[in-house]
């Protein structure tokens, strides 16, 4: 079982005036086929007492949301009403309104069709291989700080090899983000008196050779953890 994003359909316009709907990365064309693609919008009413509208107007611009209008209830409440894409409220919008509110805010929203955004999907390699879970789709405003905090975040979770394995963020053909998880390092010169130098760079480079082949034939397991290491991203960069 792998746990994902929750995720949203797109409407994807391609350069030859198709429409398809994407509702997985996985499932998106390529950059250049792509014309346009229109992302569904919900219009949200927030119910806020007064002293807390200033951190849901800030959690609402985070979340790329417009400002529709504020109507004033009563001497106490305050309904605030934005325009936000809904990829931005399935995940965690709902918590952080709570945890910016104290609990004291509610939240009703409705579809409000599409907008053009400029969005991109981010693929994660691992080892030079792409790993079809761990893809995303992310505002272009956003996408490198994003590939960044997971490349980080996946260095720490996945377990080390007898190689090393690069971990890469890409749009495309471009690399936004890479780090490396360090081989396992065997001193296989342990053994070896000092006085023998020329024993010593032979089992070195052997040691050298044997780890270039596991890592060009070696596959890289991904716990659940990492899964989940997408997921949580957008808590470090909005």
């Amino acid at each position: 079982l792998i746990t994902t994003a929750p995720s949203v359909t797109y409407d994807v316009e391609l350069t030859d005036g198709t429409h398809i709907n994407v509702s997985n990365p996985s499932e998106m064309p390529e950059t250049p086929l792509i014309k346009q693609i229109n992302e569904p919008y919900v219009k949200a009413e927030i119910m806020v007492p007064n002293d807390y509208v200033g951190a849901v107007m800030e959690l609402c611009q985070r979340k790329r949301g417009t400002f529709v209008t504020m109507d004033y209830l009563d001497d106490y409440r305050v309904n605030v009403i934005y325009e936000i894409p809904l990829s931005e409220i399935i995940f965690d919008f709902f918590d952080k309104l709570k945890s910016s509110t104290r609990g004291y805010a509610s939240l009703d929203y409705e579809l409000d069709g599409t907008r053009p955004s400029d969005l991109v999907k981010i693929d994660i390699l691992l080892n030079g291989d792409k790993v079809d879970a761990l893809s995303f789709i992310s505002h272009r405003q956003f996408a490198q700080a994003r590939g960044r905090v997971i490349v980080d975040k996946l260095k720490t979770i996945i377990p080390r090899q007898n190689f090393e394995i690069p971990i890469q963020a890409a749009i495309g053909a471009k690399i936004i983000a890479r780090t490396n998880i360090k081989a396992y390092r065997k001193d296989v010169t342990a053994r070896i008196h000092t006085g023998d130098p020329d024993r010593r760079a032979k089992l070195l480079d052997k040691q050298k050779r044997g780890k270039k082949r596991m890592k060009a034939v070696g596959t890289v397991d991904v716990p659940q953890a990492a899964f989940m290491a997408v997921l949580k991203t957008d808590e470090e960069i909005k």
